[in-house]
């Protein structure tokens, strides 16, 4: 990261750079966490920013498109998502679209860091107004832990908001680690990851993802691809993992049919997020 007096900059390891300029205040937050060091930044255009350790992770205006593509696809493919676990997701944004679907009777979020959603809950208190909801448990401890010493077949849907496949994340990627989610997971069950940017880590992070989910028991994969500007490259992606079968569009007539406000998602989107360019056809088969 690097900082100029009225700007945030990331350089990415995609070889571009990202920047936002500050209002005055300029960074409004900083501390260093057991874990990691958090700031928070006021922006011209995109209101307040999010970053752990330089990298930006949530701004105000475009988290919608991450937090409703990171929720609504995975529990709009399974016929009936009661049982709901979040790994990672501190800012809390994807609980609460979670929680938008009626049909989910609980859901756990478990962040090892509870900084960032404590203060989450002070610099962007939208994303976490369902946290007193009574279907939702928070629970700072290690997500990967918890996975591993879950009962088997407990969960409908595992939703893994994770960081990027270095360092201590690296092991959310690994075959080991899908193996405890599926597992985990019942009949219909699914598993849903952030995969990176399509333009820049197809063949290094987003194939060898999909290999190794397999290679872990999982039966199908699919990619949904979107658009994030705040991101490296502007172009992200989510993988769906089925225990069983095929990933399907379970509940389409439900997502035609919205009961709960979106911004971003709907069915349409669904459909058209999952029609890939031709090069990521021909590399994922």
């Amino acid at each position: 990261m690097t900082t100029q007096p009225n700007w945030f900059t990331e350089l990415s390891d995609s070889g571009t750079i990202f920047g936002l300029e500050l209002t005055e205040a300029g960074k409004l937050h900083e501390e260093q966490t057991p874990f990691q060091k958090l700031a928070i930044y006021d922006t011209t255009t995109f209101g307040k920013l999010m970053t752990l350790d330089g990298c930006t992770m949530v701004t105000t205006r475009d988290n919608f498109v991450y937090h409703e593509m990171m929720a609504h696809p995975v529990l709009f493919s399974h016929p009936a998502p009661k049982r709901v676990c979040i790994i990672g997701g501190g800012d809390c944004g994807t609980l609460r679209e979670v929680l938008r679907h009626p049909e989910v009777e609980s859901a756990i979020q478990i962040d090892i860091d509870e900084r960032v959603t404590r203060v989450s809950e002070m610099f962007f208190p939208e994303l976490c107004e369902s946290n007193n909801d009574p279907r939702a448990t928070l629970a700072f401890e290690d997500g990967i832990a918890w996975i591993n010493n879950a009962e088997p077949g407990s969960l409908d849907v595992l939703i893994v908001d994770s960081t990027d496949p270095v360092g201590p994340g690296a092991v959310l990627y690994s075959e080991e680690f899908f193996r405890g989610c599926w597992r985990a997971l019942g009949e219909n069950g699914l598993l849903v990851q952030q995969s990176e940017s399509p333009l820049v880590h197809a063949e290094k992070i987003i194939k060898p993802m999909h290999d190794t989910m397999r290679q872990a028991g999982f039966s199908d994969t699919k990619l949904h691809q979107f658009q994030l500007v705040s991101y490296p490259t502007g172009w992200w992606s989510c993988t769906i993992a089925a225990k069983a079968g095929k990933v399907e569009f379970a509940r389409q007539a439900a997502a035609e049919v919205l009961t709960f406000p979106t911004r971003y998602y709907n069915a349409g989107i669904h459909q058209g997020s999952a029609a890939l360019p031709q090069f990521l056809k021909e590399l994922l088969g």
